[in-house]
């Protein structure tokens, strides 16, 4: 085959023990594909199927949750109970069978989640709804579902684990001055409230053994008194210290989403690889940048530049799945693109309903039909 005219692209990595072919991951992506149980059904196996057949090196399979309580949204995949795992294999397998390394995102929505009743780091309210701040004893609690939900995880043969400490979910929830106004030790100072994902790393990773665990870092939640890159540097930089197997970065919140100024930003090309660069100086582990790294001359550059170790592609990769196929052959002109005036797979999610894309060919969205079992 000749050589693509993005190497670094398609250089191999390591993360942990893991070879990964190039530098293309799929970054997590809710579209509303699992079942109203929770389950692994046709659906979230065609899709993510693809996109590992795709040819990107590693799939993050999105936020699912390790309680009933903290799911964010209908349609969440579960792996708070033992019933969970043989669903969670068969998708595992569907991924490894494409030659792609596999990983499951676990997650608590916090004060983002769907119940009547949300709990977060300080009862800080969010859209409506006033959460309960956790007492010592709901925090352990909490530890041990994140830490029996990776077990899971690594039972049904995915191939690492990501915690979900981004878009301002639980984990977020504890480190931001903005929802954090704890008087306890779990408060206060940068360095006392990193402790509750510090301390969900270290319990994980001593129940799990060698299995990589990474980890989704919020850099920036883009809002004036909400955190911000100089203590997430801190604790990215004690996530690398405690052994994580990489860092994604990402930005912003659903409070923050949808403000004029981010939704502006949010179209730029490679809008968040800022963020990544900024974590990258503080750590030693692979940093994944996202944000719409749209073309793979972009993803080049991110990486030629030293700013990511790895890409992550998440809209970008579904609205095109012959993306990475594409960049390896120099096809870059026919990538069919995620537009950034589009929104139409956010809308459908916000509605409760399966997300598609209106820009797909005839053939892609039949395929996508098919597997939601729509005529």
């Amino acid at each position: 085959m000749p050589e693509s005219p993005y190497p670094l692209l398609f250089t191999p990595a390591k993360v942990n023990n893991l070879k990964l072919k190039n530098r293309i991951t799929m970054a997590p992506l809710y579209l509303g594909y699992a079942g109203a149980d929770g389950k692994v059904n046709p659906a979230i196996l065609g899709h993510y199927r693809l996109m590992a057949k795709s040819g990107a090196a590693l799939v993050v399979v999105e936020n699912a949750s390790i309680t009933p309580a903290g799911a964010g949204a209908s349609r969440v995949l579960r792996c708070d109970n033992e019933r969970f795992v043989a669903g969670l294999a068969e998708l595992a397998a569907a991924i490894k069978g494409q030659k792609c390394k596999a990983a499951l995102q676990l997650n608590h929505a916090g004060r983002f989640a769907a119940g009547a009743e949300t709990v977060s780091a300080s009862d800080v309210a969010a859209f409506g709804k006033t959460p309960k701040a956790l007492d010592k004893k709901e925090i352990a609690a909490i530890r041990r579902q994140f830490v029996a939900a990776a077990v899971r995880v690594q039972k049904a043969g995915f191939d690492l684990v990501e915690l979900h400490g981004g878009t301002g979910y639980l984990l977020a929830q504890f480190v931001s001055p903005r929802t954090n106004q704890r008087g306890d030790d779990y408060g206060g100072s940068i360095d006392n409230r990193v402790r509750f994902p510090l301390e969900v790393l270290a319990a994980v990773k001593d129940k799990v053994g060698d299995f990589p665990v990474g980890y989704r870092l919020l850099a920036d939640e883009w809002l004036p008194d909400g955190l911000q890159p100089a203590e997430a540097k801190v604790l990215a930089a004690a996530l690398d210290q405690a052994g994580v197997a990489y860092l994604s970065v990402m930005g912003g919140t659903y409070e923050s989403f949808f403000l004029p100024e981010v939704v502006k930003k949010s179209k730029r090309p490679g809008y968040m690889v800022s963020l990544a660069k900024t974590i990258k100086a503080s750590v030693g582990v692979p940093v994944i940048a996202a944000g719409r790294i749209a073309t793979p001359a972009k993803a080049e550059t991110v990486l030629a530049e030293g700013k990511a170790d790895l890409i992550g592609l998440a809209r970008v990769l579904w609205a095109d799945p012959q993306w990475p196929a594409k960049a390896r052959k120099g096809k870059e002109e026919t990538i069919n693109p995620c537009r950034p005036s589009c929104n139409a797979c956010m809308h459908l999610v916000m509605k409760g309903k399966p997300a598609l894309c209106p820009h797909w060919d005839k053939a892609t969205r039949e395929v996508y039909r098919q597997m939601l079992g729509q005529d």
